[in-house]
């Protein structure tokens, strides 16, 4: 059993690690510049990608970057100087377009992370960060390509993607370890 499991997380890093060598650095560094420079931050993501674009805005509040997640009672408006950063595995999911769309005629810059560089939503995107892995929009037949289920592989590259932004923030925006934990909440 030891062996089957091994091989499983050996097959699942270096899928990871080869999404992630194809990753653009260039854009990575443009999504960085444009989340340092913003007035305001929303954050919006649907499902278990929700989960992911969600824990970075918590580390983009740590930063002590102004950022809300979409959703959320206490969000503000958006418009001249923010930014809505949405991810959509497919390119195509409907909340995301909608939203970029109100975002743009609010005067609010788009910043996109998905697997689909060609869909609709990279159209609506002022930068858009491109992951090539598996979503669940091929994840069926031919077109598998990975031991992990569905759309993880996607998910799991956003994790790394996103702690990989943070790392360059904190070097950009000159924040400490110590900055970043005394923003950390009490109230767990």
């Amino acid at each position: 059993m030891a062996d089957t499991t091994g091989n499983l997380f050996g097959q699942a890093l270096g899928e990871l690690g080869a999404v992630l060598d194809r990753v653009d650095g260039r854009a990575v560094e443009d999504a960085c510049r444009m989340l340092a420079g913003a007035r305001r931050i929303g954050v919006y993501g649907c499902g278990r990608e929700a989960l992911q674009i969600n824990g970075f805005a918590m580390r983009l509040f740590h930063l002590g970057l102004p950022v809300s997640v979409v959703g959320d009672m206490t969000m503000p408006p958006l418009g001249q100087g923010d930014v809505l950063f949405a991810r959509s595995g497919s390119g195509e999911t409907g909340t995301v377009l909608t939203l970029m769309k109100v975002a743009q005629a609010a005067g609010a810059k788009n910043l996109l992370v998905t697997a689909q560089p060609g869909a609709s939503a990279a159209a609506l995107a002022d930068v858009t960060l491109t992951i090539p892995a598996q979503t669940m929009a091929d994840d069926q037949g031919a077109r598998k390509t990975s031991v992990l289920p569905m759309g993880s592989v996607f998910e799991g590259a956003l994790f790394l993607l996103f702690e990989v932004m943070v790392l360059r923030l904190k070097t950009t925006l000159d924040i400490s370890a110590e900055a970043m934990r005394a923003r950390h909440t009490n109230m767990e």
